[in-house]
């Protein structure tokens, strides 16, 4: 027994002054650890400052029932009581009740509220004995973030996200996943917390170890007036045409801006939500969108002018063993640019084919010199590869090259496809497509994003107006004409192409279609370029794209000139109205007579009426019910102010 003494003791000293160290570090791990504290995420807006995406932080409140000291306890445990009956609607005596039985059972990790907001947040810390903290009263706070958007389904997939599965992997999508890492994150925090039993753990003191830096703010080039057009013209027609998806872009000509983008897919229940970013990721062939780009090509190198005579036969011709159609019965002998305006498949084929089957590098030359074989890089991920043709490759055949001439035989998105109709509407400058101003810290700047040019001339002056005549002209005499309007003009091509083909005996017996329309508007002065793309539209319904997304386009054009001014301009500051003297020369003489008179703020944004009145040294009180734009005044216009005056004013 002595022995077995001894080596005890021998035991509790090596372990107190040998190996104490190591094994009050490992406790300490064990029991107490460093928590990260996620941070703020920064928020996205659209152009005009509106909110697209924020981070709205939730709060759950418990409680350490056994942390404060009992005569704490007892003098707070009433109103405490009282305070959370008239927040949570139940009697004080139940949580009397529940929170001394929590205190019995020794529980240090009593919920009382969860998911609440800042301001319930706020208001629940300042009850008795929580307000006294974690170290006296046992307040624990537990924060978490939300991804809201405010503009609910509208744009939300190319708003986007960037979320985390529980194994740590990353889904980034749009522009707050491709944001995301480098801005929108912030920094994580530190907070050390106490391990309590059971999977459980606490805060152990009031504050962090290290506070969380907020992410910074990216204002986006959306103008949201225009998305909604966008978003609601695309839903409609797909509603109408029983379409699997389609997807809209409008740019801004100059600055490649994009200010819409909408994206929607239909589900099993037929409704339609922004299910893929469309316009980006999906490589399709283009049709008869790309026609132009085969015109362009041909009149750049002067192998025709827009009056040569092509043989279109009479609506079927053979290339290489393989027949070419147009709808109908053919055009017969038609001149160069009129193959375009109607769209005719043998026309461009023969053009192409003729003049470029010996030497197929140089055709292919200008699509590079595009930039149609590259992908444009852009931030968003996801972005769609091109496939082009070229001679020695396992895709080129005899055949690729007349198929390639209207459209078929390589693939390109509907955003590349833009790219190139914005340049001829820009005069010739190719302009990458930008969805990003700038990013932000409230008012500094941390990064700017400026207009990329890719190309700097796609073609020669002679070669562009010829191409922007007979794009005016597809809409006024051609494939184009149904969307004409004598008050508004417009310029584009239509593109309707086969889809899922593959097996053309089962194609036949279930045809399906990718219809698209691309240009820009106004013709003559073009402001904003557009693409529509619908696939699969029900045909029988109707599939060719004048008929599906020429509707689309003309109405997004139309609503934005009439709802979105193209021009802002003031002529002249000098001018008389009578009206406007009278009621200048009377407030004048009014002010002069008082020293502060209340002005007019009807009409005016809270904010601003706000800032306004409190220098007139004011009080202010505002019932905000809407939008924030003030509607009625509690004192009317003109009358004095005095100091210290409460001034209602009303906000819907």
């Amino acid at each position: 027994m002595f022995v077995f003494a001894l080596a005890v003791v021998f035991k509790l000293c090596t372990i107190q002054f040998i190996q104490g160290d190591e094994y009050r570090e490992l406790a300490e791990k064990r029991t107490v650890k460093d928590f990260d504290i996620e941070p703020n995420r920064g928020n996205v807006y659209s152009a005009d400052g509106s909110l697209l995406a924020t981070s709205i932080p939730k709060y759950d409140i418990r409680i350490d029932a056994i942390q404060a000291k009992d005569p704490v306890f007892e003098e707070h445990i009433g109103a405490l009581a009282d305070s959370l009956s008239v927040y949570k609607g139940k009697p004080a005596s139940y949580y009397k009740n529940i929170i001394r039985k929590a205190r019995q059972n020794k529980n240090r990790y009593f919920l009382l509220a969860r998911n609440i907001s800042y301001s319930d947040y706020i208001r629940m810390r300042n009850f008795p004995l929580l307000n006294l903290g974690a170290i006296k009263g046992g307040l624990i706070v537990e924060q978490t973030t939300r991804r809201e958007h405010p503009m609910g389904e509208i744009a939300a997939r190319s708003i986007g996200y960037e979320r985390f599965d529980e194994d740590g992997h990353v889904s980034r999508a749009g522009i707050d996943g491709a944001f995301g890492e480098k801005y929108l994150r912030g920094v994580k925090g530190k907070r050390l917390k106490q391990k309590i039993g059971n999977g459980q753990w606490k805060p152990i003191a009031d504050f962090d170890q290290v506070e969380p830096q907020d992410g910074y703010d990216v204002y986006t080039t959306i103008d949201v007036n225009i998305q909604d057009i966008a978003h609601h013209s695309l839903l409609g027609q797909l509603e109408k045409y029983e379409a699997e998806h389609g997807c809209v872009v409008v740019m801004e000509v100059k600055t490649g801006e994009i200010k819409a983008i909408a994206n929607l897919a239909k589900t099993s229940k037929g409704t339609y939500y922004e299910k893929r970013n469309y316009a980006v990721y999906e490589s399709h062939e283009p049709g008869s969108t790309f026609k132009v780009m085969a015109m362009m090509a041909a009149l750049e190198d002067k192998v025709i002018d827009t009056s040569t005579v092509i043989d279109t036969k009479n609506g079927r011709k053979y290339f290489y063993g393989r027949v070419i159609n147009d709808s109908g019965n053919g055009y017969g002998k038609i001149s160069a640019a009129r193959t375009l305006e109607v769209s005719s498949n043998i026309g461009l084929a023969t053009i192409i084919d003729e003049n470029y089957s010996k030497n197929p590098k140089k055709f292919i030359n200008h699509i590079k010199r595009w930039k149609l074989n590259d992908s444009l890089d852009i931030p968003i991920l996801g972005e769609g590869i091109p496939n082009i043709p070229e001679p020695g490759k396992s895709n080129w055949s005899k055949n690729a090259l007349p198929s390639m001439a209207y459209g078929y035989n390589l693939t390109i998105t509907p955003l590349q496809s833009l790219t190139f109709y914005n340049a001829i509407a820009n005069k010739g400058e190719m302009i990458k497509p930008r969805f990003i101003k700038s990013v932000k810290s409230f008012d500094k700047d941390i990064e700017v994003f400026k207009k990329e040019v890719l190309v700097d001339k796609i073609c020669s002056d002679k070669t562009l107006s010829e191409i922007q005549d007979i794009l005016k002209n597809v809409v006024i005499r051609g494939t184009g004409k149904r969307m004409y309007s004598e008050t508004f003009s417009m310029a584009g091509k239509t593109g309707t192409a086969r889809t899922d083909y593959a097996n053309y005996e089962e194609w036949r017996k279930d045809r399906k279609y990718i219809s698209s329309f691309a240009g820009y508007f106004p013709a003559d002065n073009p402001k904003y370029s557009c693409i529509v793309v619908i696939h699969k539209p029900s045909t029988e319904v109707g599939y060719y794209g004048a008929d599906v997304t020429g509707p689309v386009f003309k109405r997004i054009a139309q609503k934005i000139y009439t709802d979105t001014p193209i021009i802002d301009e003031v002529k002249t500051l000098d001018f008389n109205n009578k009206v406007v003297d009278e009621d200048f020369e009377d407030y004048y003489e009014n002010a002069r007579k008082y020293k502060e008179l209340m002005p007019s703020v009807i009409g005016m944004p809270a904010m601003d009426a706000i800032a306004l009145l409190e220098n007139l040294q004011v009080n202010v009180k505002v019932k905000l019910k809407g939008s924030g734009i003030i509607k009625a005044q509690s004192v009317e216009r003109h009358q004095k102010l005095k100091p210290n005056q409460t001034i209602v004013l009303e906000a819907s």
